[in-house]
């Protein structure tokens, strides 16, 4: 499968997080772990999901740096699974992704929300530049461009020419 991907995408940071992240088990898992879930028998009890299948996303998500695996039982050895400082710096992600899909819903069809821990109150999601507070959802205000160790061929994707107006092809 290596084969396939182009170059670009083995340095674009969407291409490299999808590959950690991008597979549906490893999304409910990570959810699932957000929400206190640590130990095997608990993710496969909410989840549904084979053993073989948990444990092959559990090993990759440790191979990865996200979850962490510690032994919390001597005899028999059992271990949990914890986020990781990087695994936890997922929950955005997740955060936006659930945001993303309560938007199409209209508010008395959503099973899940996102609340104030404080208050209680539902709070709406929005992804922002930090420095500005400015929201990120435009295409036109906000692109992508060529980082500092952009390849050549990142380079030409993202080329900025008096042709195009300045700004990339590429819009997200």
């Amino acid at each position: 499968m290596a084969s396939r991907i182009r170059l670009e995408d083995r340095e674009c940071p969407l291409s490299t997080t999808v590959a950690h992240v991008g597979e549906w088990w490893t999304l409910l898992i990570l959810h699932d772990a957000f929400d206190g879930y640590t130990r095997f028998d608990e993710f496969q009890e909410n989840l549904g999901i084979s053993s073989s299948m948990l444990t092959s996303r559990l090993k990759t998500l440790v191979a990865d740096g996200l979850l962490e695996r510690r032994a919390y039982q001597s005899n028999p050895t059992r271990h949990e699974y914890v986020l990781t400082e990087l695994g936890r710096s997922l929950r955005p992600v997740l955060v936006a992704l659930a945001a993303w899909g309560n938007s199409r819903l209209d508010p008395s069809q959503r099973a899940m929300i996102l609340v104030d821990a404080a208050t209680g109150q539902e709070v709406e999601p929005a992804v922002v530049d930090a420095a500005t507070g400015r929201r990120l959802d435009s295409s036109e205000e906000f692109v992508f461009a060529a980082g500092p160790v952009a390849s050549e061929i990142m380079r030409a994707r993202y080329a900025r020419t008096p042709e195009n107006g300045g700004v990339s092809r590429s819009r997200v």
